[in-house]
Protein backbone atom coordinates (compact mmCIF):
# COMPACT_ATOMS: atom_id res chain seq x y z
CA UNK A 1 0.00 0.00 0.00
CA UNK A 2 1.38 3.44 -0.84
CA UNK A 3 1.70 6.09 1.81
CA UNK A 4 -0.73 8.96 1.59
CA UNK A 5 0.29 12.56 1.99
CA UNK A 6 0.73 13.58 5.61
CA UNK A 7 1.68 10.11 6.87
CA UNK A 8 5.42 10.68 7.12
CA UNK A 9 8.22 8.34 6.09
CA UNK A 10 7.44 4.62 5.90
CA UNK A 11 10.48 3.64 7.99
CA UNK A 12 9.28 5.87 10.84
CA UNK A 13 5.79 4.37 10.69
CA UNK A 14 7.32 0.88 10.76
CA UNK A 15 9.45 1.86 13.74
CA UNK A 16 6.39 3.02 15.67
CA UNK A 17 4.58 -0.17 14.60
CA UNK A 18 7.49 -2.25 15.88
CA UNK A 19 7.50 -0.39 19.19
CA UNK A 20 3.78 -0.79 19.84
CA UNK A 21 3.87 -4.51 19.09
CA UNK A 22 7.00 -4.98 21.19
CA UNK A 23 5.34 -3.18 24.10
CA UNK A 24 2.23 -5.38 23.77
CA UNK A 25 4.28 -8.59 23.78
CA UNK A 26 6.60 -7.44 26.58
CA UNK A 27 3.75 -6.40 28.83
CA UNK A 28 1.77 -9.57 28.06
CA UNK A 29 4.85 -11.58 29.11
CA UNK A 30 5.06 -9.45 32.24
CA UNK A 31 1.44 -10.16 33.19
CA UNK A 32 1.88 -13.89 32.52
CA UNK A 33 5.04 -13.93 34.65
CA UNK A 34 3.04 -12.49 37.54
CA UNK A 35 0.65 -15.44 37.30
CA UNK A 36 3.48 -17.98 37.25
CA UNK A 37 5.60 -16.43 39.98
CA UNK A 38 3.24 -14.17 41.93
CA UNK A 39 5.98 -11.54 41.65
CA UNK A 40 6.62 -8.35 39.69
CA UNK A 41 10.34 -9.17 39.29
CA UNK A 42 10.32 -10.23 35.62
CA UNK A 43 7.73 -7.57 34.79
CA UNK A 44 10.06 -4.97 36.31
CA UNK A 45 12.99 -6.25 34.22
CA UNK A 46 10.88 -6.17 31.06
CA UNK A 47 10.17 -2.54 31.87
CA UNK A 48 13.78 -1.73 31.03
CA UNK A 49 13.14 -2.95 27.49
CA UNK A 50 10.06 -0.72 27.31
CA UNK A 51 12.22 2.19 28.47
CA UNK A 52 14.83 1.36 25.82
CA UNK A 53 12.07 1.48 23.19
CA UNK A 54 11.79 5.20 23.90
CA UNK A 55 14.96 5.74 21.81
CA UNK A 56 13.60 4.45 18.48
CA UNK A 57 10.27 6.06 19.31
CA UNK A 58 11.98 9.44 19.66
CA UNK A 59 13.89 8.98 16.39
CA UNK A 60 10.65 8.09 14.58
CA UNK A 61 8.85 11.02 16.20
CA UNK A 62 11.49 13.49 15.01
CA UNK A 63 11.17 12.12 11.46
CA UNK A 64 7.36 12.22 11.55
CA UNK A 65 7.26 15.79 12.84
CA UNK A 66 9.99 16.84 10.41
CA UNK A 67 8.03 15.42 7.49
CA UNK A 68 4.90 17.24 8.67
CA UNK A 69 2.98 14.03 9.20
CA UNK A 70 -0.53 14.48 10.52
CA UNK A 71 -1.03 14.82 14.25
CA UNK A 72 -2.62 11.36 14.52
CA UNK A 73 0.60 9.91 13.10
CA UNK A 74 2.87 11.35 15.76
CA UNK A 75 0.53 11.69 18.74
CA UNK A 76 1.08 8.02 19.69
CA UNK A 77 4.85 8.37 20.03
CA UNK A 78 4.39 11.55 22.09
CA UNK A 79 1.99 9.77 24.46
CA UNK A 80 4.34 6.76 24.69
CA UNK A 81 7.26 9.01 25.64
CA UNK A 82 5.08 10.63 28.32
CA UNK A 83 4.19 7.15 29.61
CA UNK A 84 7.86 6.15 29.75
CA UNK A 85 8.67 9.32 31.70
CA UNK A 86 5.93 8.55 34.24
CA UNK A 87 6.97 4.87 34.41
CA UNK A 88 10.58 5.90 35.03
CA UNK A 89 9.49 8.22 37.82
CA UNK A 90 7.11 5.90 39.72
CA UNK A 91 8.59 2.47 38.97
CA UNK A 92 12.36 3.06 38.78
CA UNK A 93 13.75 6.42 39.93
CA UNK A 94 11.59 7.03 43.01
CA UNK A 95 9.49 3.86 43.28
CA UNK A 96 6.00 4.34 44.63
CA UNK A 97 3.51 1.52 45.23
CA UNK A 98 0.40 2.66 43.39
CA UNK A 99 -1.12 -0.58 42.14
CA UNK A 100 -2.10 -2.26 45.40
CA UNK A 101 -3.60 -0.56 47.20
CA UNK A 102 -4.57 1.63 44.27
CA UNK A 103 -3.38 5.23 44.34
CA UNK A 104 -5.68 6.60 41.68
CA UNK A 105 -3.78 9.86 41.29
CA UNK A 106 -0.93 7.82 39.79
CA UNK A 107 -2.74 4.71 38.56
CA UNK A 108 -5.26 6.49 36.32
CA UNK A 109 -2.72 8.64 34.42
CA UNK A 110 -0.40 5.60 34.19
CA UNK A 111 -3.09 3.44 32.59
CA UNK A 112 -4.46 6.23 30.38
CA UNK A 113 -1.00 6.98 29.01
CA UNK A 114 -0.15 3.27 28.57
CA UNK A 115 -3.32 2.23 26.76
CA UNK A 116 -3.59 5.60 24.99
CA UNK A 117 -0.11 5.12 23.57
CA UNK A 118 -0.97 1.62 22.34
CA UNK A 119 -4.14 2.84 20.65
CA UNK A 120 -2.56 5.94 19.15
CA UNK A 121 0.61 4.16 17.95
CA UNK A 122 -1.37 1.32 16.41
CA UNK A 123 -4.13 3.32 14.76
CA UNK A 124 -2.18 4.93 11.89
CA UNK A 125 -1.47 1.50 10.38
CA UNK A 126 -5.23 1.06 9.93
CA UNK A 127 -4.99 3.59 7.10
CA UNK A 128 -1.51 2.72 5.91
CA UNK A 129 -1.53 -1.06 5.73
CA UNK A 130 -4.29 -3.20 7.22
CA UNK A 131 -2.14 -6.32 7.41
CA UNK A 132 0.26 -4.52 9.76
CA UNK A 133 -2.67 -3.13 11.71
CA UNK A 134 -4.09 -6.64 12.15
CA UNK A 135 -0.81 -7.74 13.73
CA UNK A 136 -1.22 -4.90 16.23
CA UNK A 137 -4.79 -6.00 16.90
CA UNK A 138 -3.51 -9.54 17.60
CA UNK A 139 -0.77 -8.39 19.99
CA UNK A 140 -3.22 -6.04 21.71
CA UNK A 141 -5.65 -8.94 22.23
CA UNK A 142 -2.75 -10.97 23.67
CA UNK A 143 -1.95 -8.13 26.07
CA UNK A 144 -5.56 -7.73 27.21
CA UNK A 145 -6.00 -11.49 27.65
CA UNK A 146 -2.82 -11.70 29.74
CA UNK A 147 -3.89 -8.70 31.81
CA UNK A 148 -7.35 -10.18 32.45
CA UNK A 149 -5.80 -13.54 33.40
CA UNK A 150 -3.49 -11.78 35.87
CA UNK A 151 -6.40 -9.80 37.32
CA UNK A 152 -8.43 -13.02 37.79
CA UNK A 153 -5.48 -14.57 39.67
CA UNK A 154 -5.19 -11.45 41.84
CA UNK A 155 -1.77 -10.43 40.51
CA UNK A 156 -2.88 -7.86 37.91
Amino acid sequence: MHAQEGEGPWWAALTVWGVVNSVNVLQAAGFLSRIRTGSMTLNHRLGYAMIALAAPTLVALVALVGSRAGILTYLGPVVYLCFVALMLAVDYLAPVEFRSPPRYGILVPYLVLFFGAILLMGLPMFWRDRSYWLVTVATSVLLIAAMLAALRKGVG
